[in-house]
């Protein structure tokens, strides 16, 4: 069986929960070909627009926060290489799917907000414009 020799980029954007642990808002699975955007329910009762500060919203999310390992590993499951933005991500990432997460820092990668976004949400609880969605 032949290696698909495809590589993706795991994003995500988070909250810090009760016991400052990380809850994953948004989860984003990028590639040259396609992008996936996974949006979760938050794992116990949260404020419903998470926090003022960075606008992340509860209420916009469909699956259920329990999920969250099973989603990550079927969205990567195709991929050969996967990376992540910062060691911490790749941790994160890593422990479900049990396979390694190169971090983007040690090939010199810009940093996430140094890129031009091209699409931005609109909806009045997102309109914070220094700060981007994993997508």
């Amino acid at each position: 069986m032949a290696v698909s020799s495809r590589e993706a980029v795991i994003e995500s954007e988070f909250l810090w929960g009760r016991h400052n642990e990380t809850v994953v808002n948004e989860l984003c699975v990028d590639s040259a070909i396609a992008s996936e955007t996974f949006r979760f329910i938050p794992p116990y009762k949260m404020h419903e627009h998470g926090s003022v500060e960075n606008g992340f919203n509860w209420a916009d999310g469909d699956i259920v926060y329990k999920e969250l390992h099973t989603v990550l590993n079927e969205a990567v499951a195709s991929f050969a290489h996967l990376y992540a933005y910062v060691i911490s991500k790749c941790t994160f990432f890593a422990g479900p799917n049990g396979r390694p997460i190169l971090n983007l820092q040690d090939v010199n990668c810009p940093p996430p907000d140094s890129f031009n976004h091209e699409h931005w949400c609109t909806l009045p609880c997102h309109r914070f414009p220094k700060y981007s969605w994993a997508t």
